[in-house]
């Protein structure tokens, strides 16, 4: 089972877009997946079409330690999802446990009965409390950049934040980069390419994302690209970034 994070302390760069969608392509491809919803903010569940208060998923996991399992929603296709729950930004409020409240996630993790073969976890635009629980109960992160400046410097500093973690708890984990809301027309995004290859050029995937309306609007309808629009260039990158994605190794 690959566990993934995929993380970004920068907004608007396709995090939540990229776990949805290359977790449904990797469904499509004949794997079990399960999603995990770790945004307060709740955008990946909203994106898949589970709206309205009193929505229990992983907070109830984290704060009240119910059992996983209770909490999955199965989207069909081999996909399914613990959504974020109203109270999961409570976790970061607490003061309680020491060193246990980082590692609640992998935890509840270890828990789970079904055998996926991997499970994705969208992470929040920070690296408090609920992203700690997620780069500690996962062996890979992925890391989108879409294809402009600050997001370039966005993404040396959360490689720097999860390297000192590393480096404090004497572990590594797989780090991958994917470019989003690329334009190969424009310079800039030719240069973030260029760039991000090579300072990290054994992280890059090959595939880069991009940008286009339907992946903008999908989730307004509660779909992954492959519901909305199956023969959008949204739905052929992510199919073949998932296809790519099953060929790299672990380190």
């Amino acid at each position: 089972m690959r566990k993934i994070s995929v993380i970004s302390q920068k907004g608007g760069v396709g995090k939540t877009t990229t776990s949805m969608n290359l977790s449904h392509a990797l469904s499509l491809a004949g794997k079990k997946v399960l999603l995990i919803d770790m945004d307060p903010q709740s955008n990946l569940t909203a994106s898949l079409g589970l709206h309205g208060p009193g929505i229990s998923g992983i907070d109830a996991v984290l704060l009240d330690k119910r059992n996983i399992n209770q909490q999955i929603i199965s989207l069909g296709n081999g996909l399914d999802l613990v959504p974020a729950g109203d109270r999961l930004g409570e976790l970061e409020f607490v003061n309680r446990g020491g060193a246990e409240r980082g590692f609640r996630l992998e935890n509840a993790l270890d828990k789970v009965d079904k055998d996926y073969d991997f499970i994705f976890i969208d992470c929040p635009p920070s690296s408090g409390l609920l992203g700690m629980n997620a780069i500690m109960a996962t062996r890979e992160l992925i890391v989108p950049v879409s294809s402009d400046y600050l997001s370039m410097q966005g993404l040396n500093r959360m490689l720097g934040i999860v390297n000192y973690i590393e480096d404090k708890l004497h572990r590594k984990n797989k780090k991958w980069i994917v470019l989003t809301r690329f334009h190969q027309r424009r310079r800039l995004a030719r240069d973030v390419k260029e760039k991000v290859n090579r300072y990290y050029p054994q992280q890059l995937l090959a595939t880069p994302i991009r940008e286009t309306v339907a992946l903008a609007e999908s989730p307004s309808f509660g779909k992954t690209i492959f519901e909305y629009c199956v023969s959008s260039k949204g739905a052929q990158d992510y199919s073949d970034l998932a296809q790519e994605f099953l060929c790299e190794e672990i380190a």
